[in-house]
């Protein structure tokens, strides 16, 4: 056994323990084996019923408020199991501080986070939260919103009603962020060359509508993989990446990010791909897989989701996962999501097709490999190619970029390359 996240060993009962309790109450069911060094080997505990009764009122005592736990004694081995599981009412603090994990360690929470999870909480939303600023005004929503749904103006009712003010005339987080003008950090976009030493171009655009920085962002987009083609007397619009992709990419991180640290949404362009990285993690209680999956939709701002809803620019709240890979669907190279604790990076790859310059055999064996056979005998059973001849296209396959050799001997199968051709 090894330490990891959500498993810790302690070999003897010191208060360090408290700080691990509160890190899985806030953050993530986790476990704490007592009577294991760090190396995994076991010693046991001594008096492990006394040891529990230790544990318990330590736990009473010191985390407020109490979270939801269980211990449980290993009779062969005298190890003692406390499991924490995560709570609804963070945060837990231990000492007035609160915990989250780190690797194997548990370090108190920075303000942005511990605000975070006050909200959660006491079941509220940043958004929702009276603005700092009060002295706003609604242009560009309201332009917005008479081309979409075609109101006459935009009136207090309706700015209530989209919870931008309460009735008390005060504006809410998500008025600021939609305002003509605002104390936000926005986008900052670079374009790079060779390298990210080579800055070709740079533009920020922060302290307005995060409708106008959203469009300003759609506008350097085209700049650069975007050009118009003329096929006889059609001008056609050619993408380099999918706009769609794009527009999914930064509505999203608009919509999810947290808002309450003071970081701005980076753009990174390159001739191959385009990064999109958002401040904040996932919201609580939504794991990796839910997120790629879109199966599961946890809104961190649901009032700036139901205006960008309301305009179009999200088409189903917690589909843009699926849309981004939609609009790659016929791509060799797909777009990747990286998560981080704090942080979402979305890489959007430049399009890249089979062409001309790969046999019929070759398209045939790539084709079966997209389709989900990854070893050689099911693509020779597939593609009708004896084993020699399928094993001589997947190399020239892999030396040019389509495809990945994963594992050795009988273990080896074969998969699309995230890069595609070189």
């Amino acid at each position: 056994m090894r330490e990891t996240k959500n498993l810790e060993f302690k070999e003897k009962l010191t208060n360090t323990f408290l700080k691990t309790v509160s890190a899985f109450a806030n953050y993530g069911s986790g476990k704490i084996k007592f009577g294991i060094k760090d190396d995994g080997s076991i010693v046991g505990v001594k008096n492990p019923v006394e040891f529990c009764l230790n544990v318990e009122n330590k736990i009473n005592d010191s985390i407020k408020p109490n979270p939801d736990y269980n211990l449980e004694i290993d009779p062969k081995t005298n190890v003692v199991t406390l499991t924490v599981k995560q709570g609804v009412n963070p945060p837990y603090l231990y000492k007035s501080k609160a915990y989250k994990s780190n690797d194997s360690a548990s370090i108190e929470v920075d303000r942005s986070e511990l605000s975070q999870l006050i909200l959660i909480g006491e079941n509220r939303t940043y958004d929702s939260l009276t603005a700092m600023n009060q002295n706003l005004s609604f242009n560009i929503l309201e332009e917005a919103l008479k081309e979409k749904i075609g109101i006459k103006s935009l009136t207090s009712d309706i700015l209530i009603t989209l919870n931008l003010e309460r009735k008390d005339t005060s504006y809410t987080n998500a008025g600021e962020l939609l305002a003509d003008k605002n104390n936000y950090r926005g986008i900052d976009i670079v374009r790079f060359g060779e390298s990210i030493n080579i800055m070709l171009d740079r533009a920020s655009y922060e302290h307005e509508s995060i409708l106008k920085e959203y469009k300003q962002a759609i506008q350097k987009y085209r700049q650069y993989y975007q050009h118009e083609e003329i096929q006889g007397a059609t001008r056609n619009i050619v993408s380099q990446i999918p706009e769609e992709a794009f527009r999914e990419a930064i509505a999203n991180a608009l919509v999810h990010r947290v808002w309450n640290i003071n970081s701005q949404i980076k753009i990174s362009m390159y001739d191959d791909r385009i990064e999109v990285v958002s401040p904040g993690g996932l919201p609580q209680g939504l794991s990796k897989e839910e997120y790629l999956s879109g199966q599961i939709s946890i809104l961190r701002n649901p009032i700036i989701a139901n205006v960008f809803f309301r305009l179009g620019l999200i088409e189903q709240f917690g589909t843009g996962v699926r849309r981004i890979n939609d609009s790659y669907r016929s791509s060799l190279v797909q777009p990747q999501f990286e998560i981080f604790d704090n942080s979402i990076k979305i890489i959007l790859p430049v399009l890249k097709f089979i062409t001309d310059d790969l046999s019929n055999d070759e398209k045939k064996v790539y084709q079966i490999i997209h389709e989900g056979a990854d070893t050689t005998k099911q693509i020779s059973q597939m593609s009708k190619f004896g084993r020699t001849k399928v094993l001589k296209i997947l190399r020239q396959l892999e030396k040019q970029g389509y495809i990945r050799r994963m594992g050795e001997g009988r273990a080896t199968k074969y998969i699309l390359s995230t890069r595609g051709a070189s």
